[in-house]
């Protein structure tokens, strides 16, 4: 069975951690210096360790086995969200490094702005062929308004190849993450088998009312978009707990009025709203929900809603194999303390799912805290999951 250095694994996440540190967590955003230092300080790691290392056009850190296969993909992301915490991304690349160094035939691969700085999984959409240039000329940083050209150019990027992943090298893609939630610290457990990764539908809603004096327009008379927003989101909350699935969860992440001020009753209200859950059926059962609400509320308001979709992505289960390999070194090595789950975040396996099996694994995080820099995890957890993931890993590699 293969060794895998705990000391180290830990050693190597702290060391990473001193890099854009932030009180106890990191401050690291896409192509930032700090993140371009910790691109580099993990090339170097990736050479002690015996894999071939380099940085694509897009900042993709990939380091290479040179031995023969099969070999496995393992990775995740190092850039951080802003002021955020240190495992966060981090934490499953690190896995990759500390495998290889235990002598399995692993590729780690470090994936850019898995956080969306600049877009939407660019890192590891690139790695698949589906990131156009055309698309890179038009994202922006969504803090800043920096484009991503000028960032690419500023960390010395531009022009580099951004070349595609080959599947075929490939019998899976392996990726521990935190939990970012509560269920594994709530029930006492210490590991999380992943079943898949949830889909996320995500809506606008606009409403057009009228903009008037919000002194001299009696309520008899008002055509009031902020009202009619607050009144559907309130309407949804009632009505979607009795279709939901167990596991679904529902956000409102953004409402702009307009104009905005204190006297003036908004003419227009823009909502931004999306849902999630790994089931297909829930997530159709949950739009034709809210296109019943919007169209009811269009009957009985003096408002007009207009539903769009601007997104739906598909969930993406992991692979039965590799789950039951990463369950058999869980009962291994803590029997009793670990749990199948879904993911109710998004992660780069999602997109390694579409073109090889892709499965992750799951540490409890202190008070389901994370994107915040007092994110954290029990050290002990982390060895214990680090030795789960190189067991199913071998075990996988075997079968």
């Amino acid at each position: 069975m293969a060794q895998v250095d705990t000391e180290r694994f830990l050693k190597d996440l702290n060391e990473l951690r001193k890099i854009g540190a932030y009180k106890t967590g990191v401050h690291r955003p896409t192509f930032s210096p700090e993140d371009m230092e910790s691109r580099r300080w993990l090339m170097d790691r990736m050479r002690e360790v015996g894999l071939e290392p380099s940085m694509d056009g897009i900042g993709n850190v990939f380091g290479r086995h040179p031995g023969p296969g099969p070999h496995l993909l393992v990775g995740s992301h190092i850039e951080s969200q802003n002021q955020a915490g240190w495992l966060d991304g981090a934490l499953g690349v690190m896995a990759g490094v500390a495998l290889a160094r235990a002598g399995l035939p692993v590729d780690v691969v470090a994936f850019a702005d898995e956080e969306g700085h600049y877009g939407s999984f660019i890192g590891s959409r690139s790695l698949l062929g589906i990131l156009e240039d055309s698309e890179i000329d038009g994202l922006k940083n969504r803090y800043h308004g920096k484009p991503l050209r000028e960032a690419l150019r500023e960390a010395g990027l531009e022009g580099l190849p951004r070349p595609k992943l080959d599947p075929s090298r490939y019998k899976g893609f392996f990726e521990m993450h935190i939990e970012q939630g509560t269920q594994l610290e709530s029930q006492g457990l210490r590991a999380g088998v992943v079943t898949g990764i949830v889909a996320i539908w995500q809506f606008r809603l606009v409403i057009e009312g009228m903009q008037d004096h919000a002194g001299g327009t009696t309520m008899a008379e008002r055509k009031d978009a902020g009202l009619t927003a607050v009144r559907l989101l309130a309407r949804v909350d009632r009505e979607f707990p009795m279709i939901c699935g167990p596991r679904t969860v529902w956000t409102c992440g953004r409402i702009a009025l307009d104009p905005g001020a204190p006297s003036i009753i908004p003419g227009r209200a823009e909502v931004l709203f999306q849902f999630r859950d790994i089931d297909v059926p829930t997530l159709e059962r949950l739009e034709e929900c809210l296109t019943r609400i919007v169209q009811e509320m269009n009957r009985t308001e003096r408002t007009t809603t207009t539903l769009e979709a601007m997104s739906r992505s598909k969930p993406a289960p992991c692979d039965p194999a590799m789950q039951a390999a990463l369950a058999e070194a869980a009962t291994k090595h803590a029997n009793g303390q670990w749990q199948h789950m879904p993911s109710g975040a998004g992660h780069d396996a999602q997109y390694m799912a579409r073109i090889m099996p892709a499965a992750m694994l799951f540490t409890p995080s202190i008070g389901g805290i994370s994107h915040h820099w007092s994110e954290d995890t029990k050290e002990e957890d982390l060895a214990l999951n680090i030795r789960i993931m190189a067991d199913a890993a071998e075990a996988y590699l075997r079968g």
